[in-house]
């Protein structure tokens, strides 16, 4: 890494530091670096433990244990300056300890562990934002799902087969290790290296990760997704029942709203997910109509492809809140969600989803809110788009 002069016009290094010589621990710093910012690694990861001790007749611990966006648990084991020589056989341990673990086991130690470390933490917490004091402990089950953007539990897999990833993180990686680690890979094993570096510039601390095995032009060695043959077919079973029900759903609500005078889904078909969106007339913000096993919802979705136009139109949408809610009747659910690039306006009602005889009421629930929802907003994300539309002539002229 270097640092550029531009007055010299020459590049100059910045010193590489170690671990132990900025007194930097594995446990108290590289560690919760990484629980704290798991994304440092590539990708999105839910840490669900840490220092997991749950393994029968051993005492062994594993640092950080983690979610992948498949489902996959993931075993992240850290080093500071060395690897060590036995690093990938521990982690291979712990890996082949995961893989009996079961659903129920994996909700119950991410609960462990988010009563441990975050007691008081919002239930309706978006998946991918920090874990913020609201005053009720948080619900495993619900943080997972909305993690794996499922609507309920009984649709999510989770460590299937074996599917099994470990992370190994170090800033130096012995020879026997990487070599090893490289030929895992050949035999199908999800494994990754990603090396650390400190550098000193000045008073400030850079750290730099970098994936070394396997590189990026070979993720295609990485392993994919064995079923767990028992927990996979009772999953598909509960999915492919759940999608018949849901088209039959949206089969009937759809032919309500075309008796109707919301004109909103008059050309949309019938669908197998838990959600059925419309265009609200502006680019990336649809109506959605959400149906789930516990729950309706209506929603506009403001999704579009930048999220500073996401915020600016949710904000000015919230500066008519009075306006709008007194329209629709009621309070609405404002959803700005500052770490995600989507905004959420919503109205949601309990509901026994899934029971048949209850239909005829949601799909009547359904109808009449989303006709006051887009009643309610019409006017507003008219002004709104156009007051965007200022706003990027406005950035643009400034140029």
């Amino acid at each position: 890494m270097f640092t550029v002069n531009h007055q010299t016009n020459r590049i100059n290094p910045v010193k590489i530091k170690t671990f132990s010589e900025l007194g930097f621990t594995e446990r108290k710093h590289l560690q919760e670096w990484l629980a704290h910012q798991p994304d440092a690694l590539g990708e999105e990861l839910l840490i669900i433990q840490k220092e997991f001790d749950g393994f029968d007749d051993t005492r062994e611990r594993l640092d950080l244990l983690a979610l992948d966006k498949d489902g996959n648990l993931v075993i992240i084991e850290n080093k500071l300056d060395d690897s060590g020589r036995d690093v990938v056989w521990q982690a291979l341990k712990y890996a082949s300890y995961c893989a009996s673990l079961t659903k129920a086991q994996i909700v119950e130690i991410y609960q462990q562990y988010l009563h441990r470390f975050f007691s008081h933490i919002s239930p309706t917490i978006e998946a991918g934002e920090p874990l913020a004091q609201a005053g009720q402990p948080i619900d495993a089950a619900t943080r997972i799902c909305e993690f794996l953007d499922a609507p309920d539990l009984d649709e999510v897999k989770l460590n299937l087969g074996n599917s099994q990833r470990i992370m190994l993180v170090a800033a130096n990686f012995r020879k026997e290790v990487t070599s090893t680690a490289l030929w895992l890979l050949g035999q199908g094993i999800s494994i990754q290296c990603f090396k650390v570096t400190p550098y000193a510039l000045g008073e400030q601390l850079l750290i730099n990760i970098d994936q070394i095995i396997p590189t990026p032009e070979a993720q295609e060695l990485m392993i994919g997704i064995n079923a767990k043959e028992a927990e996979e077919k009772t999953t598909e079973v509960v999915v492919k029942n759940r999608h018949t029900v849901r088209r039959e759903y949206w089969e009937k609500a759809l032919a309500a709203f075309q008796k109707s005078q919301c004109n909103l889904y008059d050309n949309i078909s019938p669908s197998k997910d838990h959600w059925l969106s419309a265009g609200s007339g502006l680019s990336g913000c649809p109506y959605n109509l959400i149906f789930n096993k516990t729950e309706l919802r209506v929603e506009l979705w403001i999704s579009r492809s930048a999220t500073e136009e996401n915020k600016f139109l949710f904000d000015f949408l919230l500066g008519l809140k009075a306006e709008i809610e007194t329209y629709f009747g009621d309070a609405l659910e404002w959803m700005r969600l500052d770490e995600k690039k989507s905004c959420r306006i919503q109205y949601s009602c309990a509901a026994d989803g899934f029971n048949k005889d209850t239909w005829k009421e949601s799909v009547a629930w359904h109808l009449e809110h989303m006709r006051r929802l887009e009643q309610a907003l019409k006017k507003p994300l008219q002004k709104a788009a156009e007051a965007l539309k200022s706003s990027i002539h406005s950035n643009a002229d400034s140029l």
